[in-house]
């Protein structure tokens, strides 16, 4: 099992593990010391394996899931009637420059899923799941299971915080550097006087002692926690120790001269080259933090300068800082890159005498003058980020990709920054970090080849290793010795020599090779030398010296010490270095000790020096006094300090070597002891010794005794936790990484940790008192489980390893019998636990319930599945059904967990055909959990199993159409479960339905169609129950725009009580975006690429954020909450982020679009099927299709959906027309008519156009399947309705009204219907075939489609809406003008007749507005057309007692009653509409009313007419009673007649006006003339005044108004323009008979001889004129126009005013109009004598007639009329003008006429009684005067007469 067992870590592709190579010190070659001999020591084996075999990590533990790229979202738009979004966005994209393009998917658009399927389904829009989840993270969504396993980070060598390095990047004295200096820096903690870490060595040579080579100085790299003001670096300077009498080293402190002369340069250089010794010359502290950044522990230092410039306190230098650049990353938080900082430090504090290092903090002590000389270094601080080690490749380097800022905006600032002196180097990219010698640059870009950094940078050894509470990790194993001081009572230049020896018995022996030298790569040396302390008699040493220690000590092993004199004069050769003394150190006895050491200084080495027995003979110094004081530090993760952990060790060594009675009483103490050592000591070694323990358990023979203190110990190391988490993290760390299993070296250990805790619990079920120690067990548990996961699956990985190529997956494998019982076993004790203590509701139950759930997790990869099987079953056996509460949250977490695994979609059951037992498992359980009480827990599952497909659908991995397939397959008896029992279904909060219906949808969606279809098979019932839920869908996913509904955000129910739930941004969205906003919302949003001033919102500091605009979201809250509001989803919304509420309304749109298309591309699925019969629905009506039609119509959808939407509505009708179009759809069809008349009006060109195909779709269905008359009838109703919900006028500025763009939208839409030029290009903008109006359905041969009867439908609809769009327009002088009023009723009426619903409304409305303005007549032929329209309907349906004929009596009353409006009434039964109403009773009470209004307007004759018409109803009822009062109403009518002819005054039922508007004030009137019907009692007066308030009031200031006096033609070209003028005229009706060309008067009473229908429809008037201009002549001058008009129509109608159709005119000249005027007078005459009277009482009304006429002929104060008509024809010159025919016609009528006279005046005579002889006595007179004067002009007349 080599290095590629890293290869790849996915699902079961390829290996599991990935190999971490240990991420040690650069230098750790093992030591030459450590390479002896270790077969005898069995733990130091162990210990070394331990820390150098590779950590073995299984890369699925934790789950695995590998994200797709997300999906971007468009923008969806939905529009209302009034909008046009599309075009404005369409203008604004336009606007923007293309320049922006790059950033434009930046913002709107948003995290998401893609893919694209080839081969498989056109899906019409994406899939809704990513716009409902769209930001998913599967990691939270992991983490929220209880009991979550969470990967831990291994503490690496350097520990977390910070790193920081340090490179030396010169040194410079103004005296010059002549000489090599020497330094170590290292990390120092002031306050505590303690170092921190080891010594980094560096030195600056001179120019010329440099080599092309040693130029690159090394970096040195500390490791620090935390920042704190107290750490520092501690900066050492030496130089070669001082030549006496040469120069000194005050020449680098001097002020005067400052340079060195030739001659000292000349003596040091050479000097420094012969000298080898050292001396220390100077030191300086550079604080690496501010004061004010040790109480933020936030990183890196305070914002003014990455390195404090001074400190307080007497050790403050004055350094200059010159920052290069601060660049601070926005990667993730907690990590910034480094910011490399140059420090020059100016004032190094000479050394002047000895100094000990407790001297540097003293602050009494003499300040001496400063070294003039600058010291630069550069300083970087990173923080070590915990991915690194995730990251580890397996070569070792580190890719780290926190940091996603690009080096532009580095460049940008070092360009920037000032120059840095003469000799300050300008350098370019931040610094790089280098480990294992890969070059990582700080902000994240790899910079290959940058020199700033050598290759091996020097690891500062960080000494709190040894003190943390953590596993040692690395091995180390060295001595670090620091010689203090020396007191000798004379002044010496002393140095000292230290080396290792392994014994003492003779002094000439070699020492060991175990000192580390300064320098570099050099390999360790036998000896190493301290300084030199110059004149000194208090030497002080300043010195770290590094010593490798062996691996096993013996108590002779030592260090020695020897101390030499060297004399600093330049003599022939060298100086000589002389002995004065030893000292040793023996390891065993002090190698542990912190404190300070003490130690006697010996004259000469005997042999044996260290025995005490030795000790006599030897000679001190100084009296034997201890005069040496040193200081050891022990750092060695082989040596245990602690005593315990050394006894186990030997214990263990001494057990597996066999050398002790196995598992001896020693061993088991030794074990026990265990757990009283301190818990440092113990976490330092817990890997090793938990290996050991495994090793012991591995190797079986071992006793129950012996496993229950192994386990104790465990508990134990559990306990250490230092936060709560159940699992230990050391544990985790070393289960996760450490643990190898022993790399194969030996058989694994799951077989015997299995047996032992079997055994275990085995005895515990026997009832032993293993009582404590069992429960330590249980809280264990996760341990073990994990242990023996993990050697199984390094197992399969080894057994596999050699046999399968790279790219099969490593198959299952199979657990040895024996084994297998023992984990069956061991799990089913658990189990027993989880139940039993659940039920008791104690939390340890949840937790191992848990962790048995990620066993079974884990063993899923590992072993058969058939296996793991066998352990699900079981748990799932012992929680079947519904169980208490707590025991089914165990069970949904257990669910939970072993769902999130990949193979989870694998596990067959026992029964081969049950292919997923887990699925279905699952689907059952979350189901039950649906119809539990529990609130929190339905929420919980439904969640569950959006989690679960997300992470399907999302997952890299399952893209392909089979994956998809499969897993839609596996949950689609879901889908089956809900159906069967809707209720629980319908139970579900809205929240948990949108849960649960995303999920139908998305596996709806990745179903194939034979899948699919099961789910209509069964019954119509299930069909129609999976419809209602899309209809659900549609619901609970319909897009509001944010204005709809906000209110109700502040109500709504908390879902499932969870308590403090997170605040609701949205309802649509899943629950898990809440979270995601709200975390959003606390964190600072500036998406990438905005700059710092650009508009966006950017954070304030929250001091200064204003109250009424909180900056965060808490705040938001807490003001909400104060000003105790609930927080409605509006307001959260308001607070969020611009991008974040841009964000949330962008999913929602998305989402909303995509269930709506998702449901759309099932029905069409559906319609498909329907074709085929092959599913289970109600073939009749199609109620599922026409149900979700109608959903689709009603709710607010985006315009894809309306696009993909037209060619399924188009195909629906192409495949069910029939059905559809059946009368049992006439709801359905009605709803689709108005919609798409709804959407006929949208502003939006798009919709407007679709909506206008979807209504030629219609016609062209009912051509096929129904008569277009139904259509017709359904579209008008549909128009009536969608009239009034729509604003048809509008106000416009000057307060009156006009058309409004909806109105004039809906005409340009009903126009376009029928356009026949622009159908294809519409329909082919629609996405339909050009043809489609043109294909013939199936089973049809000929094709019926034409535009005719189309053009005729839209023209009756455009008819109906001018109708509607005219009385709206009236509205505001309704009341005034009641003409027009009147006018608009009666078009709505016409309009509207298709429909006889609607045509009686407003024929009622009508005849209120008449029964309002006292038109009697009228409003009794509104109630006339009434009963005909009933009546007709009636006889159509050969239904009532009337016939054709009754209908003809009926149309003679009102001409309007025509036959073809009825013949569509019995096609116009639609729903609500229709026949019911039009019945016999109805038609009844409407000629009752008729007959009310007619005999109040005296037109008795139409009573009589409509009273015939009812009594055949009473005969057929027999209703005698009716009967009765019908024919005492006739007898009462007809009395009433005879009384009106009998009357001497003619009757009038009314006056009749002609009336003429001319101006275009008037609008549609101007030019036109009218005859208007008044009351009878009207003069023209009365009408001239109201027509002209009327009409005033239409006038502007621009415009007045005149009447016309008299009625002459007008022409109008001719009339003043500005000016509205009225022409008013009285005319007289003309009789059907009437011979309008006779010259006579007309004396109306003489045509009203019989009972006839006063019914006219022509109209005369006479005009007087003369020929010569003036308005009045002589008889002889005066003409006469007699005009006749034809009306529109006739009287009485349903309106008050006709139109003039036709208008003619005669004219009569003086001498016809003389003689129409006499025969006028005799034809009066005649008419009353020869007038038959009925009986002889009769006489009286007659002789008053006749003496009335006679009076008018004969008087002889009248009778000049006939004499002037004589006078003016008769004598002189008019006379030779006439035509002799026209004389003779006069002479003749005058003769007749006075022959007449003569006999009327006989009657006269037979008539009168007494009183009237003087009466008759005048006539006779006046009558013989009379024709005396005739006698002049006509002499014939005395002979006539």
């Amino acid at each position: 099992m080599d290095k590629n067992i890293a290869s790849n870590g996915n699902g079961g592709g390829g290996y599991r593990f990935r190999r971490i190579p240990r991420h040690s010190f650069a230098h750790l070659k093992l030591d030459p010391l450590l390479d002896e001999n270790l077969e005898q020591w069995p733990h130091l084996t162990e210990l070394i394996q331990c820390y150098k075999s590779d950590w073995i990590k299984d890369d699925n533990k934790y789950g695995h899931y590998e994200s797709i790229s997300p999906i971007s979202f468009q923008n969806q738009i939905f529009e209302g009637p009034d909008t046009d979004i599309e075009t404005e966005m369409q203008l604004a994209s336009a606007r923007q420059i293309k320049a922006e393009d790059a950033t434009d998917d930046d913002i709107p658009s948003s995290s998401g899923r893609q893919f694209t399927d080839s081969n498989f389904t056109k899906h019409f829009g994406e899939s809704p799941l990513p716009a409902y989840e769209p930001a998913f993270d599967w990691g939270n969504e992991r983490s929220m299971i209880f009991g979550q396993r969470i990967s831990e980070t291994p503490s690496t060598h350097y520990g977390s915080g910070l790193k920081i390095y340090v490179k030396v990047l010169s040194l410079s004295f103004q005296a010059g550097l002549v000489e090599p200096f020497y330094g170590t820096i290292c990390i120092y903690n002031r306050e505590r006087k303690e170092k921190l870490s080891e010594d980094f060595h560096f030195c600056a040579l001179p120019s010329e002692m440099q080599d092309a080579k040693a130029s690159l100085e090394p970096c040195g790299i500390f490791y620090l926690d935390a920042p704190s003001a107290s750490i520092c670096l501690l900066i050492q300077l030496e130089k070669p120790a001082t030549e006496e009498g040469g120069v000194m080293p005050s020449v680098y402190s001097r002020k005067e001269p400052v340079h060195l002369t030739e001659r000292e340069r000349q003596k040091l250089h050479v000097w420094s080259r012969i000298m080898p010794y050292r001396e220390s010359f100077a030191w300086a502290i550079v604080p690496l933090f501010d004061n004010s950044i040790a109480a933020a522990s936030g990183g890196s230092a305070s914002p003014s300068s990455p390195l404090a410039p001074s400190m307080s306190g007497s050790s403050s230098h004055e350094g200059v800082f010159e920052p290069i650049a601060k660049i601070t990353s926005d990667g993730k938080l907690g990590y910034s890159s480094g910011s490399s900082v140059i420090v020059e430090i100016s004032n190094l504090n000479k050394v002047k005498e000895s100094y000990t290092e407790e001297s540097l903090q003293d602050p009494k002590r003499k300040v001496h003058k400063p070294v003039k000389g600058v010291l630069k270094l550069e300083i970087e601080k990173h923080h070590t980020v915990h991915t690194e080690l995730e990251n580890v490749s397996e070569s070792g380097s580190v890719t780290n990709d926190s940091f996603d800022q690009g080096d532009s905006v580095a460049d940008m600032m070092f360009s920037k920054s000032p120059g840095n002196g003469p000799d300050g180097p300008q350098s370019g990219n931040s610094k790089s970090i280098a480990i294992d010698g890969k070059d990582v640059s700080g902000n994240g870009s790899n910079t290959q080849g940058n020199p700033d950094f050598c290759m091996d940078d020097f690891h500062a050894f960080d000494f709190r290793t040894t003190m943390r509470n953590e596993p040692f990790l690395q091995l180390f194993h060295c001595l670090y010795v620091y010689p203090l001081t020396v007191s000798l009572s004379r002044k010496r230049n002393l140095f000292i020599r230290v080396e290792l020896r392994k014994d003492d018995a003779d002094a000439r022996r070699q020492p060991l090779e175990a000192m580390h030298l300064r320098e570099r790569g050099s390999s360790l040396q036998k000896f190493a030398h301290t300084q030199v302390a110059v004149g000194a008699r208090v030497a002080c040493y300043h010195d770290e010296i590094k010593v490798s220690l062996p691996a096993v000590w013996t108590p002779l092993h030592h260090l020695l010490f020897t101390f030499f004199h060297v004399d600093l004069q330049t003599k022939l050769e060298a100086p000589k270095p002389v002995v004065i003394g030893y000292a040793s150190l023996p390891l065993s006895t002090y190698s542990q000790l912190r404190s300070e050491i003490s130690l006697p200084i010996m004259r000469e080495l005997v042999p044996h020096y260290l025995l005490d027995s030795g000790k006599e003979r030897l000679d001190y110094l100084e009296d034997g006094k201890s005069i040496f004081k040193l200081r050891v530090r022990l750092c060695s993760s082989l040596f245990p300090i602690n005593e315990r952990i050394r006894d186990f060790f030997l214990e263990y060594d001494r057990h597996t070597l066999r050398t002790s009675p196995p598992w001896g009483s020693e061993l088991l103490e030794a074990i026990n002891s265990l757990k009283n050592v301190d818990s440092t000591a113990l976490l330092q070694f817990l890997h090793p010794i938990l290996n050991m323990l495994l090793h012991l358990i591995g190797n079986g023979g071992e006793t129950l005794q012996v496993s229950t203190k192994i386990f104790h110990f465990f508990y134990q190391v559990q306990q250490e936790s230092v936060d709560d988490a159940e699992r230990n993290r050391s544990l985790v760390n070393y289960v996760d990484y450490a643990f190898d299993d022993f790399g194969g070296r030996q058989p694994p250990v799951y077989p015997g940790l299995s047996t032992v805790w079997g055994s275990l619990a085995r005895s515990k079920a026997k009832g032993y008192r293993v009582g404590p120690v069992y429960d330590d067990v249980l809280a264990m548990a996760w341990f073990f489980l994990e242990l023996i996961a993990k050697s199984m699956a390094l197992e399969q990985t080894r057994l596999f390893y050699h046999s399968i190529p790279l790219d099969e997956d490593v198959p299952p494998m199979q657990l040895k019998e024996g084994v297998f019982r023992c984990i069956m076993q061991l799990y089913d004790c658990l189990l027993t636990e989880v139940h039993e203590r659940c039920k008791k509701g104690l939390s340890l139950a949840k937790r191992l319930n848990s962790s048995l759930a990620f066993f079974c997790y884990d063993l899923l990869s590992i072993i058969e599945p058939r296996q793991v099987f066998e352990l699900v079953s079981l748990y799932l056996d012992k929680f079947s059904g519904v169980c208490q509460s707590v025991l089914h949250d165990c069970k949904l977490i257990f669910l939970q967990i072993i769902c999130d695994h990949d193979l989870f979609v694998e596990m067959p059951g026992r029964d081969p055909s049950d292919r997923n037992y887990l699925s279905s498992v699952l689907i059952q359980e979350l189901f039950l959990t649906w119809d539990h009480d529990d609130l929190s827990q339905r929420a919980k599952a439904a969640r569950i199993l959006v989690v679960l497909l997300c992470k399907h659908e999302f997952d890299a991995r399952y893209q392909k159409p089979e994956d998809k397939l499969y897993i839609a397959q596996l949950y689609f008896p879901l889908i089956g479960q809900i159906l069967d029992e809707m209720p629980v279904f319908y139970n579900l909060n809205a929240a948990e339905k949108r849960e649960v219906l995303i999920v139908i949808l998305q596996v709806v969606r990745n179903l194939d169609d034979a899948s699919v279809v099961k789910a209509w098979q069964q019954s119509i019932a299930r069909t129609r129950l999976f419809f209602k839920l899309m209809e659900e869908c549609l619901v609970l996913f319909e897009h509001r725009k944010p204005a709809d509904g906000m209110i109700i955000g502040s109500s709504s129910r908390n879902i499932g009580g969870d308590g403090p739930a997170s605040p609701k941004y949205s309802d649509k969205l899943s629950p898990a975006i809440n979270n995601y906003l709200s975390e959003a919302s606390r964190q600072e949003v500036r998406p990438q690429g905005t700059p710092d001033n650009g508009y966006l919102w950017q954070r304030v500091n929250s001091q200064l954020s204003s109250p009424s605009q909180p900056y965060s979201l808490r705040e938001a809250l807490a003001q909400a909450q104060s000003s105790r509001i609930g927080a409605s989803a509006q307001a959260l919304r308001e607070s969020l982020h611009p991008i974040l509420r841009q964000k949330l309304e962008l999913w929602e749109e998305n989402l909303s679009a995509a269930v709506s298309l998702q449901v759309l591309e099932i029905s069409e699925k559906f319609s498909v099927m329907a074709v085929s019969h092959s599913i289970a629905t109600d073939y009749g009506k199609l109620d599922c299709l026409s149900s979700i039609i109608m959903s689709f119509f009603s709710r607010n959808q985006p315009l894809s959906f309306w696009k993909a939407f037209l060619p399924v509505f188009n195909h629906v009708f192409d495949l069910h027309g029939a059905t559809l179009m059946a009368r049992e759809n006439d709801r359905f069809l009605k709803q689709v008519a108005f919609h798409l008349l709804r959407l006929a009006v949208f502003r939006n060109d798009n919709i407007r156009k679709r909506a206008v195909v979807g209504l030629q779709i219609l016609v062209r269905s009912s051509f096929y399947f129904m008569q277009t008359a139904r259509l017709r009838v359904m579209l008008t109703i549909t128009l009536s309705e969608l009239m009034s919900d729509m604003q048809v006028t509008q106000m416009k500025s000057d307060g009156t009204l006009e058309e409004s763009g909806e109105a004039r939208r809906l005409r340009k839409s009903l126009e376009e219907m029928a356009d026949e030029v622009k159908s294809s290009g519409l329909l082919k903008e629609c996405g339909l075939p050009e043809n489609a109006l043109l294909a013939t359905p199936e089973n049809f041969e000929e094709n019926r489609w034409s535009w005719s009867e189309v053009k005729s439908l839209s023209g009756s609809l455009l008819l109906a809406l001018d109708a509607s769009l005219e009385h709206a327009l009236l509205a505001s002088i309704m009341s005034m003008d009641r003409y027009a009023a009147a006018e608009s009723f009666y078009k709505l009426a016409m309009a509207f007749a298709p429909v006889p619903d609607l045509h009686i409304m407003w024929l009622l409305h009508l005849c209120d507005a008449h029964q309002e303005m006292q038109s009697c007549a009228e409003a009794a032929q509104c109630a006339v057309a009434v009963a005909g329209v009933v009546m007709q309907a009636l006889v159509a349906r050969k239904d009532g007692v009337w016939s054709k004929d009754h209908v003809t009596a009926l149309r003679k009353i009102c001409p309007m009653v025509s036959s073809e409006i009825t013949s569509e009434a019995s096609a116009a039964e639609v729903e609500g509409y229709g026949a019911s109403k039009l019945t016999v009773d109805s038609a009844v009470k409407y000629l009752q009313l008729a007959n009310k209004l007619f005999s109040q307007s005296e037109l008795y004759h139409f009573c009589a007419s409509i009273l015939e018409l009812v009594i055949p109803v009473y005969k057929s009822r027999r209703a005698y009673g009716q009967l009765a009062k019908c024919h005492t109403l006739l007898t009462n009518i007809y009395e009433s007649i005879l009384e009106q002819e009998s009357s001497p005054i003619p009757f009038t039922d009314a006056t009749y006006y002609r009336v003429g508007f001319y101006g275009e004030r008037f609008g549609k009137l101007d030019r036109k003339e009218y005859v208007y019907r008044e009351p009878r009692d009207v003069r023209l007066g009365d009408i001239m005044e109201k027509l002209s308030h009327i009409y005033e009031s239409k006038m502007d200031g621009n415009h007045t108004l005149h009447i016309i006096p008299d009625s002459r033609q007008v022409k109008a070209e001719e009339l003043q323009p500005g000016v509205c003028y009225l022409q008013i005229t009285a005319v007289d009706p003309v009789m059907e008979d009437e011979d309008l060309g006779s010259r006579r008067e007309r004396i109306f009473s003489l045509s009203t001889g019989t009972v006839r229908a006063r019914v006219f429809d022509r109209f005369l008037f006479d005009t007087p004129f003369t020929k010569n201009g003036k308005t009045q002549g002589g008889l002889e001058d005066q003409w006469k126009r007699r005009t006749v008009l034809q009306t529109e129509g006739s009287f009485p109608a349903l309106v008050n005013r006709l139109l003039v159709i036709k208008s003619e005119s005669l004219e009569f000249s003086p001498v016809e109009n003389a003689i129409g005027m006499i025969e006028t007078r005799t034809a009066a005459l005649r008419n009353e004598l020869e007038e038959p009277r009925s009986s002889e009482g009769d006489q009286l009304p007659r002789l008053q007639s006749l003496q009335r006429i006679l009076q008018g002929s004969v008087a002889v104060q009248v009778n000049s009329g006939v004499l002037s008509v004589c006078t003016a024809f008769l004598s002189g010159e008019p006379a030779t003008r006439l035509r002799s025919q026209e004389l003779q016609q006069l002479i003749a009528a005058l003769l007749e006429f006075m022959a007449v006279c003569k006999r009327a005046i006989r009657v006269h005579f037979r008539l009168i009684g007494e009183e009237d002889q003087d009466f008759h006595t005048q006539l006779v007179n006046g009558f013989q005067s009379l024709t005396a004067e005739l006698s002049h002009y006509i002499p014939a007349i005395l002979s006539e007469l």
